[in-house]
């Protein structure tokens, strides 16, 4: 699966005003994304804010980003829910061939066992021939999956490929790392940890903070790939503030209004999400001004 080394994105969904789906703001997201290199797009991931959208929302999201993207990059596909049966019904309902991968959250709030997490994974594999990335974020689900799990899981199904790890615990990394397959994929799911997580073997990174800086995202985790820890380091502090903001006010909330001050798309989010507050609207400016301004000196340099 070397189309998903890398930089890929998980796309925030634009909306309008009313709330609808914001189809011209996608599409100037989706360009933004392609010509700023990023290597794969990730679609319906938690910050799509998959939660909020309806099944044929969901599928007019997915459908459109393929047209969209014809091919350029490689499509990844998010299917997670908490109703094993009813995401198995979905996942082989889904037939766009424009995707090469899916991105699969663990089962929230029910707060499952280890056996249970892998009967879910499981039950997932089995319903499709396409690749399928774990995702592992205990802060989003109330659960962890152990790295026992995860190891049985890349040595028991061909198609579990991958996790996306946003767990924060580099014991948890290390360990992974260590006892997993040799093709099995390690993929930061934490902007602020797509460095040091590279240096223990991580192939790339599924971003927040690249929607709205795909350039700099994109070519940090180049310089990772290829050894220049040092430019890598200093790009990775110049993305530290831009990280805290993303998120100081809950995700997509930050990297929207990020998004909307660059003026690729709007800044609306559906409830329960709110926009940021002012004072960090006022924060996000100034930030995305002081990046820009040193993005471009570096470039001129």
């Amino acid at each position: 699966m070397n189309s998903l080394h890398g930089a890929g994105v998980a796309l925030v969904t634009p909306f309008n005003s009313d709330g609808s789906i914001d189809f011209e703001g996608l599409a100037n997201l989706i360009e933004y994304q392609i010509e700023g290199g990023m290597d794969y797009l990730v679609s319906m991931g938690t910050t799509g804010e998959v939660a909020t959208l309806t099944k044929e929302e969901k599928k007019s999201i997915l459908d459109f980003t393929a047209e969209k993207v014809a091919g350029r990059v490689p499509l990844v596909a998010g299917f997670g829910g908490n109703n094993t049966a009813e995401l198995v019904a979905q996942i082989k309902d889904f037939k766009n061939p424009a995707y090469q991968a899916i991105l699969s959250v663990s089962p929230y709030y029910n707060k499952p066992t280890q056996e249970g997490i892998y009967q879910h994974y499981k039950a997932i594999a089995q319903a499709t021939d396409l690749p399928i990335i774990l995702y592992n974020v205990p802060g989003r689900t109330g659960s962890m999956i152990n790295v026992d799990t995860i190891i049985r899981l890349a040595n028991d199904f061909d198609n579990i490929i991958g996790v996306k790890e946003a767990s924060a615990n580099f014991e948890h990394f290390t360990r992974i790392m260590a006892n997993k397959p040799d093709s099995f994929l390690l993929i930061s799911g934490d902007d602020a940890l797509t460095l040091p997580m590279m240096s223990l073997g991580a192939v790339g990174v599924i971003t927040v903070v690249g929607n709205a800086f795909p350039k700099q995202t994109q070519r940090l985790v180049k310089y990772c790939n290829e050894w220049h820890y040092e430019e890598a380091r200093k790009l990775h502090y110049e993305l530290l503030n831009i990280d805290d903001l993303c998120f100081i006010e809950g995700n997509p909330a930050g990297v929207k209004e990020m998004l909307q001050e660059l003026g690729v798309c709007k800044n609306y989010v559906r409830l329960p999400l709110v926009s940021v507050s002012e004072e960090t609207k006022r924060k996000i400016a100034l930030a995305v001004n002081d990046l820009q301004a040193k993005t471009k000196l570096a470039e001129a340099n």
